[in-house]
């Protein structure tokens, strides 16, 4: 018998990053990449792309070592937050209520089996754009802004973790996530998953911790729509003496295009030039890439990506084999 599917959780809604250069990292997502300030706290700064409608999506925390603040994840109803903060607080994960930030109510925060924190919460605030932002395209919250190669919305975070499985089976049994593709090894563990309760092929993204570390971020990304985008940003990066990564190119897993940079406080920014596919079957059969498929699994076309893509993350750790 199929499994009732769970539809508590609707979307990622933001993430908090950490930055030990604050205001260099403010300039790189404002100017290179096309987003607004729209409001600091303490030692944080909110920022949003043009078509999230949300108040914010991204946090910039200054911090000793960059690496994760939280992921903010909203649920589908008041309700449905309820629902889900039973189920966590008997995982023995839960960590308790707070308040609420800038541009939501009150959220419960909790971790993953690997340490990652994240907030789930519902109530939220709409972007009102000033009347000098304001656009007639209605269904756009503001004017598309004329600096950088501008990002239009938020899409995904990718996680690194000692255990993928048993973080894997924490995102879908308790948060309803589901398995949409996975990298498979020898003994059919999972060395990286892609995970959504969206259309998208992923919202959350886990990989295997190289290191063997705990708790750490591969990267966030953010979305264009257009692989030409990627290439008209390579040459402000290039230029700006930014440090590409790798691509552009793309992946056979998502399908999407991709560059990947890492922004001034040490945290890698995947761009993706576009969707990829997205999934609309209700059962649909997890892919899984194994033995020859390996391959055209990571690079579909371009060039391949570099070694310390698979040991880099952040916080940065003494084992770390090569910074970029």
């Amino acid at each position: 018998m199929t499994k009732e599917p769970m539809f508590d959780v609707a979307q990622l809604a933001h993430f908090e990053i950490y930055s030990p250069k604050l205001e260099e990292s403010v300039e790189f997502f404002k100017n290179i990449l096309g987003m607004d300030e729209v409001g600091r706290r303490g030692n944080s700064v909110y920022m949003r792309a043009y078509e999230d409608h949300y108040h914010n999506t991204l946090i910039i925390t200054e911090n000793e070592e960059a690496g994760l603040g939280h992921i903010a994840l909203r649920a589908t109803s008041a309700q449905a937050l309820e629902r889900r903060v039973a189920e966590i607080e008997k995982t023995g994960y839960g960590i308790g209520w707070i308040e609420g930030d800038v541009g939501h109510g009150r959220a419960y925060q909790f971790t993953t089996p690997d340490g990652h924190k994240i907030e789930l919460l519902w109530d939220v605030e709409y972007y009102e754009a000033p009347e000098d932002q304001k656009t007639p395209l209605l269904n756009r919250p503001q004017k598309r802004p004329n600096r950088g190669v501008p990002v239009r919305r938020l899409d995904h975070i990718n996680l690194l973790a000692s255990d993928t499985d048993k973080n894997v089976e924490f995102l879908k049994e308790v948060l309803g996530f589901n398995l949409r593709e996975r990298i498979v090894a020898d003994d059919d563990s999972s060395i990286a998953a892609w995970l959504s309760v969206s259309n998208l092929v992923h919202d959350i993204a886990i990989m295997g911790d190289a290191l063997g570390e705990s708790g750490r971020l591969h990267h966030i990304c953010y979305w264009y729509g257009f692989p030409q985008h990627l290439s008209d940003v390579a040459d402000l990066l290039i230029e700006a003496g930014y440090n590409i990564e790798a691509g552009p190119g793309k992946h056979g897993v998502t399908q999407a295009a991709f560059l990947y940079v890492m922004e001034p406080g040490g945290n890698r920014v995947e761009l993706f030039g576009d969707p990829g596919y997205q999934i609309f079957d209700p059962s649909w059969r997890t892919v899984e890439w194994k033995g020859k498929d390996l391959e055209k699994s990571i690079i579909w076309h371009g060039s391949t990506l570099p070694q310390e893509f698979f040991q880099y993350g952040t916080p940065i750790k003494s084992g770390e084999l090569v910074k970029p």
